[in-house]
């Protein structure tokens, strides 16, 4: 059982493992369905997440009312917390916005394939911890999609559906 400030999701993506890991913490791939920026893979380390999610699909779109302030993008800064290549990378998410949380990858090898687990703690309320589900359940989305060669669906017309199918989910009403 997850405790009431917290997010986990869980995929199965294409491996190799080493490859997941660089879409983790190359800026350059991490760019392509997440966000760029300066991470350093070390603890203690800078992390300086550029988010720009018109660009994460061909049909850029505009964000909804509610996260206009994106429009033009934005930073969200941290620390590194855990590093272990190729296996776990762990850090704190947007200190500079005054209400840090953590967000933990943890990779496993299954076959050809690699499992990949997001858990985000320390989320304030309920509507902190949908718009993060329904974020990060896009974004992995993306990654999906990027890993497979394939184009990926605007960014915020999946985040607006995903968004709204975790109003009802147990656990998010």
């Amino acid at each position: 059982m997850l405790s009431s400030d917290t997010v986990r999701i869980e995929r199965l993506l294409p491996g190799p493992i080493e490859r997941v890991w660089a879409y983790l913490t190359e800026a350059e791939k991490r760019r392509l369905w997440l966000a760029g920026g300066v991470t350093e893979t070390k603890v203690g380390g800078k992390v300086a997440l550029e988010f720009r999610h018109a660009e994460l699909s061909q049909d850029a779109g505009d964000p909804p009312s509610r996260h206009a302030d994106m429009t033009r993008g934005h930073v969200n800064e941290g620390r590194v917390t855990a590093c272990e290549p190729p296996h776990l990378f762990a850090y704190t998410w947007a200190e500079n916005h005054g209400d840090p949380s953590e967000v933990r990858f943890e990779l496993a090898e299954r076959g050809e394939e690699v499992l990949l687990t997001v858990t985000h703690v320390r989320l304030d309320g309920r509507d902190s911890r949908r718009s993060v589900a329904g974020g990060w359940h896009t974004h992995l989305d993306l990654l999906v999609d990027r890993l497979r060669g394939q184009p990926s669906l605007n960014f915020w017309v999946t985040y607006e559906r995903v968004h709204a199918e975790y109003l009802t989910r147990p656990g998010f009403e």
